[in-house]
């Protein structure tokens, strides 16, 4: 494997000497290539803690990214070759700052920020972006144009197109990223399907779809398979006996009923 890279201001360079942002790693699997790496995914939950985010209709960005975050790393865990590293798993403070030093000291191979827009209560819709400095033949452009359509294809929303920003997370992260905006919380429509569960969960299933189809990941072989049910509404369906713990661990505070079957 070469041990230089194009980085997008400099040209050819070693790795190590880039100082830009570099937006493809040893670490990263080759769209098409010949060969596999382990995913490292740095899975980041927008906001939390005393940032609440965008609020409206009752809801908090912070409380919806991370349950639908939650529900991505649970996923996963039904695939080979992939590790996730959340930036937070509880409602807790991080600092932008902190959030790509950590993914950067890791040696994450791809940084996904899952947030909930707001504007002016009539937009609405779906849309992510990756860093304003990046070509259309990016790496990170490349797996936006993966990983759009099947989220897309899953949420119902409006499709607001694939964008970019100079967003922190995107800008200051070392490796492949990418930032999904999943529809306005201060709009009456998208409001109803973010408080909907079985919603989020598509929404989760979208974002994985989209990463077993970027990054070549197969299905761990199969096995009994749990469903797990809060108060009538199942939360999700897990082969892991971990995730099934986890979700049990996630809504027992406050669900009434919680009913565990085998599928």
């Amino acid at each position: 494997m070469p041990n230089s890279i194009k980085c997008l201001k400099f040209g050819y360079i070693h790795l190590d000497a880039c100082p830009f942002q570099l937006k493809a790693t040893l670490n990263t699997l080759s769209l098409g290539g010949d060969y596999k790496k382990m995913l490292k995914l740095y899975l980041d939950p927008g906001h939390g803690g005393s940032d609440s985010g965008a609020v409206g209709n009752g809801l908090k960005e912070k409380d919806l990214t991370l349950d639908i975050a939650l529900r991505i790393r649970d996923l996963l865990n039904n695939y080979n070759d992939v590790e996730v590293r959340m930036s937070r798993s509880t409602d807790t403070d991080r600092s932008l700052t902190e959030r790509t030093n950590d993914a950067n000291s890791w040696g994450a191979s791809y940084f996904l920020s899952v947030h909930i827009n707001s504007f002016n209560t009539s937009a609405s819709g779906y849309e992510d972006y990756i860093h304003d400095s990046l070509s259309d033949t990016s790496t990170s452009a490349q797996y936006q144009n993966v990983l759009h359509p099947e989220i897309v294809k899953v949420n119902g929303l409006t499709d607001r197109g694939k964008k970019k920003a100079n967003f922190h997370v995107l800008r200051e992260s070392n490796m492949p990223a990418i930032l999904t905006e999943n529809g306005f919380i201060d709009n009456a429509s998208d409001a109803a399907k973010l408080k909907d569960p079985n919603w989020r969960q598509k929404v989760a299933q979208g974002h994985v779809n989209g990463l077993v189809k970027a990054f070549n990941l197969t299905a761990k072989a199969k096995a009994e398979m749990h469903r797990v049910i809060v108060d009538g509404v199942q939360v999700g369906a897990y082969q892991d006996d971990q995730n099934v713990l986890n979700a049990v661990e996630q809504y027992l505070p406050t669900a009434t009923k919680i009913i565990i079957e085998k599928v």
